[in-house]
């Protein structure tokens, strides 16, 4: 990927990048990138660089990817990221190829720069890329506003005949009067609403807090009741215990016989293969 170390060159990454570094998973180089890109973006964003364990680790490029998405609307591939390595290359050329777009539409002249004159290099990219959102945003809204502009010029035809039939009538007092109290009981009715729905959620609220108290009164009850079965001893105890002790004897009786007996056996086998032999 020769074009995201030119890139990067030309965007005035302080130092050299070459694919080399890429060979292996290499995440604090990955995670330098990363945050010097968000930075170039947005200088005031505020992304915690630490990536000592690996939870930071996670949570580091979780953040990036969500920056990204939500203020760039370029998708990262969050596991690609982690694996810091060939695959990670091509998600960070996602982010240098939208600023390097953003750098020649701004119309920086693009000759061949000596690296002393890139390390002088700045360019403040996080101002423009707002005002390219802005832009973006504006432009969409223009749309969606004609669309609706025209629609309403296409009903003007119908709309000016009512238009011009309601100025030309003349204003009736009694029936003005009419729609203002009727809007009045309206209003009224809304408050009168309004005001049944916050008595019920008082009343809501009464009766979850006597059902909660209800609730707490019925386990430590039964906490207690809890407490009491343990500090009781069974009946049976004395005796499983007697039993136990007693199968623990016979357990122990029970291996020293296996172990005689084959020992025993071991001892016949022996002696009946060395009757074989001498037979033989």
């Amino acid at each position: 990927f020769p074009d995201f170390t030119e890139m990067m060159k030309a965007l005035g990454y302080p130092r050299l990048i070459s694919m080399e570094n890429f060979r292996t998973p290499n995440f604090m180089l990955v995670s330098e990138v990363l945050l010097w890109l968000v930075k170039r973006y947005e200088p005031h964003t505020d992304i915690p660089p630490d990536v000592e364990t690996e939870q930071d680790r996670v949570f580091f490029i979780k953040a990036v990817a969500q920056f990204m998405a939500t203020k760039a609307h370029i998708k990262l591939n969050t596991k690609k990221l982690y694996q810091a390595d060939g695959y990670a290359v091509k998600e960070l050329l996602k982010v240098t190829s939208v600023l390097y777009s953003a750098m020649n539409t701004k119309g920086m002249e693009r000759t061949d720069v000596s690296e002393e004159d890139s390390s002088k290099f700045k360019f403040d990219l996080g101002s423009k890329v707002a005002d390219l959102k802005a832009a973006r945003q504006l432009a969409s809204e223009i749309t969606s506003k004609g669309a609706s502009l025209y629609d309403l010029l296409g009903k003007e035809v119908e709309l000016r005949e009512a238009r011009t039939e309601s100025i030309a009538r003349p204003l009736e007092i009694n029936e003005a009067e009419k729609m203002m109290k009727m809007a009045i009981d309206n209003i009224l009715e809304q408050v009168q609403k309004t005001k049944d729905m916050l008595n019920n959620v008082a009343l809501d609220e009464a009766n979850l807090e006597a059902r909660i108290e209800k609730r707490k009164l019925e386990l430590e009850i039964s906490q207690k009741r809890l407490q009491t079965l343990q500090s009781v001893r069974p009946a049976f105890m004395d005796e499983y215990e007697k039993i136990e002790e007693e199968l623990q004897k016979q357990y122990s009786s029970y291996l020293e016989k296996f172990h005689n007996l084959s020992y025993l056996e071991q001892l016949l086998d022996d002696h009946r293969r060395t009757e074989q032999e001498m037979f033989e």
